[in-house]
């Protein structure tokens, strides 16, 4: 009789359930949701992509403090509707990245450009000092003899 009974679990089910939940979350909002891509276009500059749907330019900033890339946009909309029982209606959204850049960025040319939606921070790059190969020795200089006696 003791092997035929079944252990209940409360929680089985559950992780399944909550990824299902999030991927129809995500599926629903897929595309109105803020995203940044980072990449290099060449050897000479880093590009930073913002996808910003519903935020126009006023809404969005961009610095650069201590050795890192900030883009932030905030968006506040009141709507007062007099024929409904509420007095106002509030909502809000904001977005906020920090992107470390790299040592050769010329932080003083950066420039940035928004159009249809997509904000663009072009960072060129230095060309600095490039890499050079350390030649590896084997160790042994001279006829290889024990200097210690």
């Amino acid at each position: 009789m003791k092997n035929s009974l079944e252990r209940f679990d409360p929680f089985a089910g559950l992780e399944a359930l909550t990824r299902d939940f999030e991927d129809g979350i995500l599926r629903a909002y897929r595309g109105k949701l803020p995203t940044t891509d980072v990449y290099t276009r060449g050897d000479d500059t880093l590009v930073v992509e913002a996808h910003l749907p519903n935020f126009d330019e006023d809404n969005i900033t961009v610095n650069v403090d201590r050795g890192a890339l900030v883009i932030q946009a905030e968006r506040h909309e009141k709507d007062e509707d007099k024929k409904k029982k509420y007095v106002l209606r509030e909502s809000s959204s904001s977005f906020y990245r920090r992107i470390v850049l790299p040592e050769q960025a010329e932080e003083q040319d950066i420039s940035a450009e928004f159009k249809k939606g997509v904000l663009t921070v072009n960072v060129p790059l230095s060309k600095g000092a490039s890499p050079r190969q350390v030649p590896i020795g084997s160790g042994s200089k001279g006829s290889g003899e024990n200097k210690d006696g």
